[in-house]
Formats: C-alpha cells, structure tokens, sequence
C-alpha cells in the first residue's frame, strides 16, 4: 500500500503591496472542471441489465450447486454426494462411476445398441450414507430373486420369481441400510440382458406408469409423489417415484422405480410416521445419476 503524502507547509503570504492598482497574479486562474457529459440513458440502462444479469447468474449458479438435483453439469465419471444440508438431505460419499472393462463401451454410448451396463453392477450401487446401519442381509452384494419378490405382497411373489426367470435375468445387487432417525433404505438393480428385456418386464410384470404396478408389501395407497422432479436425471433414463398416501397406518413408504438401460432399480424408503420426501429425492437422485 503507498504511503499517505502529508501535507507541504502553507506558502509565506507576502504583505499586500501598498498602490492604488491591485497587484495582477502571476498565473492565471485555472479553468474551472467540466464534468463529463452524463451516460446517455440507453447506455445507462445497459449496463444496470448487464449488472443485473450478472448477479442472476451467480446467484442461480450458487443455488443450483447446493440443490439435490443440481448434478447434471458434471462429468459422467464423477458424481457429487450431496452432502447433508439443513434441509435434510444425507451425508453420502462423494461417488464416481467404475472404470469399465477394457474396449467396453458405456450403457448410452452409440457403441451399446442393447444399452449394456458392463461394469460390475455391485459397483453401481448407493453407498449408505454416514451415520447409517447396514444390514446384514443386504450388503451390496448379490441378492437372490426371492429376496427381491419378498418386498411385494406374497400373493404375488412365486409369480414375479417365475417372470424373472422367463425374462433371462442375470443378476440382482442390492443393499439396505438404517438412519438413526429409524428410516430405513433398500436398494436393488436387476440387471437383464438387454434394454428391450428390461423394459417389457418393467410393462408387462411389474405394470409401472402412472400407477406403481404390483403393490409392496403392507402398501396399497401408492400414487406419484407430486412433489418430485425429473430435472437433473441421467440422459437415456426413466424414474417413477411414489408416495403413500393417507392413511398410511404405522409407517409411510416411499417407493421409485429407475429403468436405465438393461438395468430397472427398485428404490424403498419406510418410517414409522412420515418418511420424508427429501432423503428419498436424494437418493432416487443419485442412484439415477450412478445409472446413467
């Protein structure tokens, strides 16, 4: 920083001469300044709509990194975790998509015309997030067809068991977890061998729309959670999300479905009172984003 000048001592004033003429001064009076000529008021109005554009974008990009669904300007080999907000979003790992087999293309590459996930489909599950308790029964490895027909209504299971194998399903992956405040989480990818087989098990056995299709277990209140958006979901995807409605009993259940590629994912979330619509977004949101 420059150093303040200080101030040079005041000149000697010599003593007014004596004479009937006023003395002349030795320079002339500066002219007075001219302050420049004012904005033209087009010009003026321009640059305040260009201030205030400015702030509009930063302010929307500032509120768009904090949103849950904000996550579509990324690079499709990183996918930010959300960290937990006062809003009551989760603390999720910060999550990136496998590395794929060698000469292997990605689901929605135009080198997969069947949409094949090649990666390691436990690796494209949600982690749990912190603070969670997993469970023992799903861990993030495989899981069999009966674990997965077990989150319906048993008048349905042996039939959903039976479309499984007809449809050629290869695998299940599937992992649960507990939060403290007692919402638990389940999450299982069924992989099959092509997008066409996927989605015609979607349709024709589990009857997803606009309605959820085959009820869950202890469910049959469903309907579309208005209070979801689609805005941020991975290219090439599809997700239904459900909410139970009153009277919901004991607990509420949350339920979405995400169809990408030859994988369809079944997303559950239940609370004792209200499950809250936020974490579930979160999750769908991301589960979604790891899909795709």
């Amino acid at each position: 920083m420059t150093e303040p000048t200080t101030d040079t001592a005041p000149t000697p004033v010599s003593p007014t001469p004596v004479s009937p003429v006023p003395p002349m001064p030795q320079h002339p009076p500066a002219a007075p300044a001219v302050p420049a000529p004012p904005a033209p008021v087009r010009d003026r109005r321009v640059l305040r709509a260009v201030a205030r554009w400015t702030v509009a974008v930063l302010v929307c990009g500032g509120l768009g990194a904090g949103t849950a669904l904000g996550i579509t300007s990324m690079e499709r080999t990183d996918v930010p975790g959300l960290a937990t907000e006062n809003d009551g979003r989760w603390d999720y790992p910060k999550l990136s998509l496998p590395a794929l087999p060698k000469d292997t293309p990605r689901p929605f590459s135009g080198g997969s015309p069947e949409e094949i996930h090649h990666t390691d489909l436990r690796k494209l599950l949600l982690p749990a997030p912190a603070g969670a308790t997993v469970d023992k029964k799903l861990t993030g490895g495989w899981a069999t067809p009966q674990q997965y027909s077990a989150e319906y209504g048993k008048e349905k299971r042996a039939e959903l068991e039976l479309a499984l194998k007809d449809y050629g399903l290869r695998h299940i992956a599937a992992r649960g977890w507990t939060m403290p405040d007692g919402t638990t989480s389940r999450v299982y990818l069924l992989r099959f061998d092509s997008v066409g087989t996927a989605e015609a098990f979607k349709d024709d056995e589990i009857g997803i729309g606009a309605q959820p299709g085959v009820p869950l277990e202890g469910t049959d209140t469903l309907a579309l959670d208005s209070a979801w958006s689609s805005t941020g979901q991975a290219p090439f995807t599809s997700t239904y999300v459900f909410a139970e409605s009153a009277p919901v009993g004991a607990e509420q259940t949350r339920q979405a479905y995400v169809i990408a590629g030859d994988t369809l994912a079944l997303i559950v979330q239940s609370r004792k009172g209200e499950a809250a619509a936020v974490p579930f977004h979160q999750t769908v949101a991301l589960q979604n984003q790891l899909l795709g």
